[in-house]
């Protein structure tokens, strides 16, 4: 009797550490953020590598099985457009003196298929926070994961007013649309936060 409860006591260890070990930590190593809008004079755009964050992710036989957390933190002075004008005019919209970062954390994680996943997760910027569902392609080629997907989000979905310059006569469209581009290390993350 003692060897049957052995043995089973055994095998259910190994199957914990096995599930165990197939859990593992990824650091962002690479990130590509834009921000792209429209005005009435013309369209424009926003650009940043500067992201940090993490995944815990379960993989199974080299393939995706399940996405237990995903954080991502953006400096947002790091969006850069190109123009010094523009750029502090995006500042001034997004409070960056108070809220200096964007941030985005995973509450759901569905699924569709071996390439395409639905997350359900909580953007914070300007110190407003909403839940948007977001459907983004994934890919794991030798344990690196790389993320992406697009969100469309309103100005006043975060309390924000579309951006203005020239005393007005510029004036943003009502939203943007913000593309992303991530890659996942569980060798560690490069940190990005300091560049540009």
């Amino acid at each position: 009797m003692r060897t049957i409860k052995s043995i089973f006591a055994t095998a259910l260890l190994l199957a914990i550490t096995l599930q165990v070990s197939a859990q593992r930590k990824y650091n962002i190593s690479e990130s590509s953020f834009e921000i792209a809008g429209t005005s009435n004079i013309h369209d424009w755009t926003m650009k940043s590598t500067a992201a940090n964050g993490t995944a815990n992710l379960r993989i199974v036989d080299s393939k995706l099985a399940e996405i237990n957390s995903l954080n991502i933190i953006l400096v947002a002075e790091s969006l850069k457009s190109g123009k010094s004008s523009m750029d502090h005019v995006a500042y001034e919209t997004l409070d960056t003196k108070t809220n200096n970062t964007i941030s985005y954390f995973l509450k759901n994680a569905e699924k569709v298929n071996e390439t395409t996943w639905a997350l359900t997760g909580i953007y914070t910027i300007a110190g407003v926070s909403r839940e948007y569902k977001t459907q983004v392609k994934i890919a794991i080629n030798n344990d690196i994961f790389t993320l992406q997907g697009a969100n469309h989000i309103a100005f006043t979905d975060f309390e924000m007013a579309p951006p203005t310059a020239a005393l007005g006569a510029v004036k943003a469209g009502k939203d943007v649309t913000v593309i992303f581009n991530i890659t996942f290390d569980p060798a560690g993350a490069k940190n990005f936060l300091s560049s540009n």
